[in-house]
């Protein structure tokens, strides 16, 4: 190997370590719109999408449940509380706290009609997808209710 090659070769293995070391998985797949970086904002902003034009199925999406007769219930009910305002996102903050598949999300959204609407999620992604932790009466994994931690009554 004559002096020429020799130096050639550190430049060649440069090369290489920068050429693989950016890549992430992440990169090796085309991910949705959801499993971006910005993914927890898209999920956000498919609340208030949901929530403007009162869909259900919008928000057992977002949330990230089965769509099954409980979550079509609390869809309702956030829907009969919230739904059909023309809420307008004034500031989304979204924060991984909890690492890069979980963390807290901030919304404020100001109603065409007046009044604000202040919520804080938690962000999961599941197989590439962002959620929004806000369906708060699931059943148990054996399919019952979750037990109260209220005093029972007498």
């Amino acid at each position: 190997m004559d002096l020429r090659q020799l130096l050639a070769v550190p430049a060649v293995l440069a090369a290489l370590t920068v050429g693989t070391g950016c890549s992430t998985q992440d990169d090796q797949a085309e991910p949705s719109r959801s499993a971006s970086p910005g993914g927890a904002r898209h999920a956000v902003e498919a609340y208030v999408d949901a929530l403007n034009s009162r869909s259900a199925t919008g928000l057992i999406e977002v949330g990230g449940v089965k769509d099954e007769g409980w979550s079509r219930k609390e869809a309702a009910r956030i829907l009969a509380d919230r739904g059909g305002k023309d809420w307008k996102i004034k500031d989304v903050r979204i924060d991984y706290d909890m690492g890069p598949d979980t963390g807290s999300a901030k919304l404020l959204a100001e109603g065409k009609a007046g009044g604000s609407l202040r919520d804080t999620f938690t962000v999961t992604r599941e197989k590439g997808v962002r959620h929004l932790a806000f369906f708060t009466h699931q059943p148990g994994m054996n399919g019952k209710e979750s037990s109260s931690t209220e005093e029972p009554s007498s």
